[in-house]
């Protein structure tokens, strides 16, 4: 998948096939009922950064750089989307573009594997020796009241019940959207055999499958699924698939939508799912219709996480999404509150990937190291 891949492997309408690797509710700031549990003597870092993707690596690096003190916060793993991408995902891009630190991305191949993406952001930290905590979900970011200077408190959870506070002058807002599915919104969405996230084919051998979508990750999870021994029905709401399928994958499931390999209904809706079929109708009018189905993928894309962003008081466009931020410093109307990378996308997020998300960081660091140079940071 080439970056290209994020633009269309991760922003197509409704559609996209990646199992995340933690709860996806994780990361929504909530106010504590009693108030927040620091210790109002502790160190006040000059940045946390939330998030330790390509965009929040590339931001810490900046400030590691500046001499700043700063530190990672990651509810999950090290570059957490990626490591959930499947197994075997091939990036449609050169290296090159998905290199931050200004340390080389070597790789045999034209475009990178999954596993080289992530042996290679491990190197950047053990490069960097990058401050990053892990397990630790954002739980409550807060502020005294009417004071744009005084720092910022983060009260985290991790997954063993372990609270944790810190303070920042700054924070930088670098989770991505790839843990929010874009939802059909019908009945039986969250049963058990129903995902928004693909991993591999071998689960699904002989089963009846079918796929929702239809850009470029329903196309390529439809022909790998049935490469993998799966009896696959493609259902897309439109009358043909996305001009903005890879060049060389848009022939290869037009041929088997063609020659009946691939079973496919085109301007369909899906109207319920069972825990047997997925019942659809044609959009234009018609019989409903029930498709026997023993797994289904619904290809839907995902969206930046709105509440995480609305709870912190950041403003985002109603028609958009899009958070009110400064192009030229991504600083939000929150002053001090910064947003990199792929959260940076509202509805539409084809604009926002690591090609040029990596470079966010870098402007964020250059304003904030300007106002801590002005103004000392408290201790």
């Amino acid at each position: 998948m080439r970056i290209g891949n994020f633009r269309r492997w991760l922003s197509d309408e409704r559609e996209n096939p990646h199992r995340p690797p933690t709860n996806p509710q994780a990361n929504r700031p909530r106010r504590s009922p009693v108030g927040p549990c620091y210790d109002p003597r502790m160190s006040v870092k000059d940045v946390l950064i939330i998030g330790a993707g390509p965009a929040g690596l590339a931001t810490a690096i900046s400030a590691k750089q500046r001499g700043l003190d700063y530190l990672v916060l990651e509810k999950g793993v090290l570059v957490n989307s990626i490591y959930g991408f499947p197994s075997n995902m091939v990036f449609f891009t050169t290296p090159e573009l998905l290199e931050i630190g200004g340390v080389p991305f070597v790789s045999p191949f034209e475009k990178p594997t999954r596993l080289e993406a992530l042996r290679y952001y491990r190197r950047i930290v053990d490069t960097f020796d990058l401050a990053i905590e892990f397990d630790r979900t954002v739980t409550s970011m807060t502020r005294d009241a009417g004071d744009e200077d005084a720092p910022f408190t983060l009260e985290t959870l991790s997954e063993r019940g372990e609270r944790s506070a810190y303070r920042a002058r700054a924070v930088v807002v670098a989770i991505g959207y790839y843990d929010h599915p874009n939802l059909l919104g019908v009945p039986g969405e969250t049963l058990p055999h129903v995902s928004h996230y693909y991993k591999d084919a071998h689960s699904a051998y002989r089963k009846r499958v079918i796929v929702v979508g239809g850009k470029n990750s329903a196309a390529e999870v439809s022909l790998d699924l049935y490469r993998g021994g799966a009896k696959v029905t493609l259902v897309h709401r439109r009358a043909q698939l996305a001009s903005s399928i890879k060049y060389w994958v848009k022939p290869d499931i037009e041929n088997r939508i063609a020659e009946g390999t691939i079973a496919a209904r085109f301007e369909t809706d899906v109207v319920e799912i069972r825990p047997d079929a997925v019942v659809v109708k044609p959009i234009a009018g018609g019989p409903v219709e029930a498709l026997p189905a023993d797994a289904v993928f619904l290809m839907t894309g995902y969206h930046p996480d709105w509440e995480f962003l609305t709870a912190a008081g950041v403003s985002l466009d109603p028609h958009t999404r899009v958070p009110v931020y400064d192009p030229g410093t991504y600083e939000t109307n929150v002053p001090n509150l910064f947003v990199a990378g792929g959260v940076v996308a509202g509805r539409d997020t084809a604009p926002i990937f690591i090609e040029n998300g990596r470079f966010h960081g870098e402007a964020i660091v250059g304003v904030v190291s300007a106002r801590l140079a002005r103004q000392p940071v408290e201790r």
